[in-house]
């Protein structure tokens, strides 16, 4: 379909947030279908740095996309390869049957920090499309397409969680299963919009490492141990402290919230010592000892660490944390809060 008359009319703006995790790997089919007698869960919370998608017009019968941080790549309408860095963004693209777009991607996160981002573009550039077209479809229709785009290109298995807080925003926890029909989410919002948002705030600290962050090893590391049974018990643990933790949160008990993070961190290590890269291991032993939690985002390994604690114990670890990565080129405390809003179409 060509896209471009109609976005001549009319360009598409749109925007979805990025997210810190809890308890994610369980958002993969190849664990909660297993463990569903023990109902699976994740925890995760967007944050306000946003990634915002606009379709433009471009030449008939050409697709192009740019997004920063990343080459920018230009393919025909008959061409279908999805092997380059873009390649979820053409595959979404293709779902649409689109050309004579060109799709323009602008992250207000840090490339490749854990924090979902590819996985929100998609969302985004989905939104957009429905938009041009004036369908409207519900954010939980638009994080399942994004989601198995996503599998359908990757190539090992994905989870839904990051296209869950991008399409809903807010703070919630994820139960996964199966429906009548196919997989399905339940949405436990931790906290429900008109709530002051601001006193979480307080309680909560994200730092990017400075190091570009790759999942699928770790990933596969975990899917691997897991289909070969060696690791099905801490995968039974985790599910309870993503629980817990969720519940923790909910009543604002923030130091329980951080013991709990750190029991999970410290089990996933066990696993995959190299979730921690040497930045993280400082970043993560320094939450401890001012009796804050630290966890990775995503699957670690590089990209960014968020932190849990009482508000007086996280200003004292903004300090610190500041410390440790002013010797790391590009590392940084990110300036991000809450953000309850999913999906934004905005007006041009």
């Amino acid at each position: 379909m060509n896209f471009n008359s109609i976005l001549e009319n009319q360009p598409v703006h749109t925007s979805v947030p990025c997210r810190v995790d809890f308890g994610g790997t369980l958002d993969i089919s190849t664990f909660y279908l297993s463990l569903a007698h023990l109902h699976p869960a994740t925890f995760n919370l967007a944050l306000d740095m946003r990634t915002h998608v606009r379709l433009l017009p471009w030449t008939s019968g050409r697709i192009k996309i740019s997004s920063r941080g990343f080459e920018t790549i230009e393919q025909r309408q008959e061409d279908r390869r999805v092997d380059n860095p873009m390649g979820l963004m053409f595959a979404v693209a293709r779902y649409f049957n689109a050309h004579g777009v060109h799709i323009e991607i602008n992250s207000t996160s840090p490339p490749r920090s854990a924090l979902g981002g590819s996985s929100s573009a998609a969302t985004a550039i989905i939104a957009a499309f429905y938009a041009a077209l004036g369908k409207s479809r519900s954010p939980e229709h638009i994080a399942w397409l994004a989601h198995y785009l996503e599998s359908s290109v990757a190539g090992v298995p994905c989870g839904v969680q990051d296209q869950t807080a991008a399409a809903f925003g807010g703070v919630n926890l994820w139960e996964w299963g199966f429906g009548k029909t196919g997989p399905r989410f339940d949405r436990r919002a931790v906290y429900e919009k008109g709530q002051d948002i601001a006193v979480l705030d307080r309680h909560i600290l994200v730092a990017y490492c400075g190091i570009p962050h790759e999942s699928k090893d770790v990933n596969g590391k975990w899917v691997r141990g897991f289909k070969q049974g060696d690791s099905v018990e801490t995968f039974e643990k985790i599910i309870g402290l993503t629980r817990a933790f969720s519940s923790a949160m909910g009543k604002k008990n923030f130091k329980r919230a951080g013991e709990l993070m750190n029991e999970e961190t410290l089990l996933r290590c066990r696993l995959t010592p190299e979730v921690l890269d040497n930045t993280g291991e400082k970043l993560f032993g320094k939450a401890g000892e001012l009796n804050c939690g630290a966890r990775f985002t995503g699957a670690g390994g590089g990209g960014c660490l968020w932190a849990v604690g009482e508000a007086a114990e996280i200003s004292a670890l903004t300090g610190e944390w500041q410390q440790i990565l002013g010797t790391i080129p590009g590392g940084k405390i990110l300036d991000t809060s809450v953000d309850m809003r999913g999906i934004v179409i905005h007006k041009n």
